[in-house]
Parts: structure tokens; C-alpha cells; sequence
């Protein structure tokens, strides 16, 4: 799989998209995705229990985990390219140990978090410190150290909470109840937002939050398969697109690094690509896999990355065959090991 660096994008470049590399050893549906911010790696969780890695610029799986007493949810890179932050999917009521920082290096679990009571449903590391929040079922967001097992803050709300840093990890954003966002500095969270979005006409549940890198947009993604692009400062809403619905899998869209397209999965199976500034729908694809319930475009290439029970990468093609992606080969991939 040829990859290429990241340019300035265009229509053109986009809309060449097409999968360059299949990945379908799950067990399960794949629940999260992430790219690690420097180096090219990508890091998936999955219902099978496992954790896998991969390397994005040769496409390799090169280590799978497996985490049969907790399970693997949401995942998310710490700085560290083989440190990762993973929520658990069992035994929340008995052990209570609803986080766990993991290395993939030595397969150890670096230390656990406990105080959420019940599922964490959105994850985010800062991109500047060893800080990271959790947002959980039981109605609450924690804020977290790496270096610490203490939970660091607690904010209570209703509904199911979203959360997301800014690309420059000064303010954090928190989706609650009634499609209501509020933006917290992260040195002074304690003091309350200094502002609050609505997105008005939409009370669906936001189920994700994304920052533009230049932090000038934010991306939301609804239950109800809705998602806007909201002016970060003011809260304006830029544009908006309906896509079609997914009653059991909540979907997910993405910024393209230079914040001039959006990239989103649907509930009909299909792929759309739009361009934020003309508003216009540059590209739609088949998935090949179904409802694509993960998807992120990788920070420094051109590439993205969509995932259902299968992993797909996605990269330019010039000549833009139409032929079925074959599976890839995998030889060379580490054997699975099992932590707990």
C-alpha cells in the first residue's frame, strides 16, 4: 500500500479516495479507533476483547492483545507510541476499574482508574500534558492524570456526555443533554464554562465532538445521524448534513488535518465527503463494509481510516480502478497475547 504524505488537500484528491488495505481478523465489531499524533500508527479496541496495532505507513498488524476480564471500548493513544488509555467493557460493578493505562510494549497494565459506574461512552487525551477525560453512562466526566490513580475533577450532568479537547489542549468541549456544548478552560474547569453552544432545532444526543486542528471548527456527530460544523469561537453553525439512519450503530465523521472537508459514514453503508467552505458533497462511496461505526482521518497523511467489524485504509488512487480491494496480507504481524 503506497502512502503518501500529507498535502494540501483538494476535490480531486479526495474524491480518489479508495481502500487500499483490508484488515478482517475481528471477532466482533471494531468499538474504537486512533491515530497516535506523531508517529504512524493506529490503534484499534474491539467486541473480541482485543487491542490490536497497527503501522499505517506499511500496513502491518504488529501486535494483538487480548483483554478477556475488562474487554476493550474506547481506546485512545497516550504521547507514548505504545502506551494506550482503554475503557472496559466488563465487571464495571465489581472491580470498578472502568480505565486502564496499557502498555503494548510488555503487555502490562501500567495502572487502573477507578470511578466510573458504568460504561465510559466518549475518551480524549490533552495534546499537551498527561492529563485525559472520561465521559460515562452514569452521567459524569472525569478528568484524569496519567501519573496519578485519583481522579483529578469530576463534573456531573445530564444525558450521555461527549467530550473533546482542542487541538491545542487550552479548552475542553462537553456535549450534554439537549444538544448543549460547553466550552471549559482547561486550567480553571472548576470554574464552570465560559460558554455554551447550541445547535439549534437538534436535540439529539451528541455522540462525538471533534476540533479542527487550527481550532477555528468543531464537528458533531448526533444519534440521530446528523452532523454540523460549528465556528469553535462563536458557536455559529456553518453547515449541516443528514445522513441516513443507523438504529442500533452510532456512526462517526471526521476532519480531514487542514479542516476543509468533512468525512463521514452512514447508515445506508455509503461514505460522503464534503467540502466545509462551498458546502458541497464531493464524494460518495461504497464502505464495503457496512455502516462504518469508526472512522478518523490519520493527522499527517493522506488517508483515512474506517472501520466496522472489518478495517479498511483509505488513500488516493489516481487511477481510481473500480476492482474490488483484495484482503491484505498480514505475514509478519506479532502473535496475540493475553493481559487482563
Amino acid at each position: 500500500m503506497a502512502m503518501t504524505s500529507l498535502t494540501e488537500l483538494d476535490d480531486d484528491t479526495v474524491r480518489s479516495m479508495s481502500i487500499g488495505a483490508v484488515f478482517s481478523e475481528f471477532g466482533g465489531k471494531i468499538n474504537s479507533i486512533d491515530f497516535h499524533r506523531k508517529d504512524d500508527l493506529l490503534v484499534t479496541a474491539s467486541e473480541d476483547d482485543s487491542v490490536r496495532l497497527y503501522d499505517i505507513a506499511s500496513a502491518k498488524l504488529l501486535k494483538t492483545t487480548f483483554h478477556k476480564k475488562h474487554g476493550a471500548d474506547r481506546i485512545c493513544f497516550t504521547h507514548h507510541p505504545s502506551s494506550v488509555i482503554c475503557s472496559s467493557t466488563y465487571n464495571l460493578d465489581s472491580t470498578g476499574e472502568s480505565l486502564r493505562y496499557l502498555s503494548m510494549y510488555d503487555n502490562r497494565c501500567l495502572r487502573y482508574f477507578k470511578g466510573h459506574k458504568e460504561r465510559v461512552v466518549s475518551l480524549c487525551m490533552s495534546p499537551i500534558n498527561d492529563s485525559f477525560m472520561s465521559g460515562s453512562l452514569d452521567h459524569s466526566v472525569r478528568i484524569w492524570d496519567l501519573r496519578v490513580n485519583a481522579c483529578q475533577g469530576i463534573l456531573r450532568l445530564r444525558g450521555r456526555p461527549t467530550v473533546a479537547y482542542d487541538q491545542q489542549g487550552l479548552v475542553f468541549a462537553v456535549a450534554m443533554e439537549g444538544g448543549a456544548i460547553k466550552l471549559f478552560d482547561s486550567r480553571s474547569y472548576d470554574k464552570g464554562p465560559f460558554d455554551t453552544f447550541l445547535v439549534g432545532g437538534d436535540t439529539a444526543e451528541v455522540c462525538d465532538i471533534k476540533f479542527s486542528n487550527d481550532g477555528k471548527s468543531m464537528l458533531l456527530t448526533t444519534t440521530s445521524n446528523n452532523i454540523y460544523v460549528l465556528d469553535a469561537y462563536g458557536g455559529e453553525k456553518r453547515c449541516g448534513f443528514s445522513l441516513e439512519p443507523s438504529p442500533n450503530t452510532k456512526i462517526e465523521a471526521t476532519f480531514t488535518p487542514d479542516g476543509q472537508y468533512v468525512v463521514s459514514g452512514s447508515g445506508d453503508g455509503t461514505l460522503h465527503a464534503w467540502n466545509i467552505n462551498t458546502r458541497n458533497e464531493v464524494s460518495c462511496w461504497n464502505s464495503h463494509i457496512g455502516i462504518a461505526s469508526c472512522l478518523k482521518w490519520a493527522p499527517r497523511r493522506a488517508m483515512f481510516v474506517a472501520a466496522s467489524t472489518v478495517l479498511t485504509f483509505w488513500i488516493p488512487d489516481s487511477s481510481k480502478s473500480t476492482v474490488e480491494p483484495r484482503p491484505m496480507d498480514v505475514e509478519g504481524a506479532a502473535p496475540s497475547e493475553n493481559v487482563s
